[in-house]
């Protein structure tokens, strides 16, 4: 696997220093203040990571294309995100039985793939299945290649281990890339910052370096074992590029009645991410996660701090955020044959 700068000399990475913040400040007023120049009644874009990509900072969520009783509806809402200025898509091989991947290939033709970073997910834990998924996703999604692929759901302690065994999941993905068919690899999971961080570490020892890691990041995983705290100024610092997810909870943030869908969003952009990733099942969510994108300005200390109070109480044992707690939103759980 090929040496980064910004690995070669972290094989021998402490818990102490992922748990460290140096820098995170800085990195993130600047970033904002790149922000508040730039939004203009559009939707900003921001650099992913050291990839150098710039993406828009509001990403569709692939899970909820795919929800429509009609595949007309969902290629509508694709295609208005797109034109609305939304440039990254979200997708997973397993969503809706492989339905998102389909009906967002649809939409992406007459031009549409051309005006969007996309990216997808792959669950298998050994080099066949995860091949497999890839070739899937590629015919699913009616391309030849995939900006970024990541490695889906790392929710248990002995994920990490199992990607980076021999005959895992990062020989495919690194197969993948060398065939030019994906450009970028990252992962994704909701459970844990802690196996988040491991994931991280045993990258570090076989002297990989991810492009991008997916976590959920909003009003109530500030308050809860949270990412925020524990795993984004390690991406910082390594320049990873930090894709936010489930500012809203996947929608039970909103039943805690302590704070509105687009103060939620708010929030998730105000953090030092890249893309802030929403699912939206209808145009009137879309309009609404548009809106947000676009009435966005950075918020000071003490509009964070009154927010975060909202929901203090709400979020202390985790209630509103299942998929931290419960297996509920956990689909390899479901389906271990996923994995392979």
């Amino acid at each position: 696997m090929q040496e980064t700068n910004s690995t070669r000399n972290t094989a021998n990475i402490s818990r102490r220093r992922f748990l460290q913040v140096t820098g995170t400040t800085a990195f993130a007023m600047g970033m904002r203040n790149s922000i508040a120049r730039e939004n203009t009644g559009e939707i900003p874009r921001r650099t992913l990571g050291a990839t150098g990509e710039k993406v828009s900072m509001l990403g569709l969520g692939g899970f909820h294309i795919g929800k429509q009783r009609d595949e007309e509806e969902s290629i509508r809402i694709v295609r208005a995100a797109i034109d609305g200025g939304v440039s990254f898509m979200d997708n997973c091989w397993d969503y809706n039985d492989g339905k998102s991947e389909i009906r967002m290939g649809k939409a992406l033709r007459d031009g549409y793939r051309e005006k969007v970073f996309l990216m997808t997910k792959i669950d298998g834990r050994d080099k066949q299945t995860a091949a497999k998924q890839i070739e899937q996703s590629l015919s699913r999604l009616q391309t030849d290649h995939i900006d970024l692929l990541q490695v889906h759901e790392i929710i248990r302690t002995t994920d990490p281990e199992r990607v980076f065994a021999p005959g895992g999941t990062m020989e495919a993905l690194l197969d993948a890339k060398k065939a030019g068919k994906i450009r970028y690899i990252g992962f994704t999971g909701h459970k844990s910052p802690d196996i988040h961080l491991k994931m991280l570490q045993t990258a570090s020892e076989h002297s990989f370096h991810f492009d991008t890691v997916q976590m959920p990041l909003n009003v109530m995983d500030a308050h809860f074992d949270s990412f925020e705290k524990k795993v984004l100024p390690v991406l910082l610092k390594e320049k990873i590029g930090v894709l936010g997810m489930k500012p809203i909870g996947s929608g039970p943030i909103l039943n805690s009645n302590t704070v509105t869908a687009t103060e939620c969003l708010h929030y998730a952009m105000n953090l030092p991410t890249s893309v802030v990733i929403t699912g939206c099942d209808s145009m009137k969510i879309l309009n609404q996660a548009l809106d947000a994108a676009r009435s966005f300005r950075p918020m000071n200390k003490t509009e964070v701090a009154a927010l975060l109070a909202k929901t203090a109480e709400a979020a202390q044992n985790g209630h509103f955020e299942g998929y931290k707690t419960t297996h509920s939103y956990d689909g390899t759980y479901h389906h271990p044959e996923w994995l392979g």
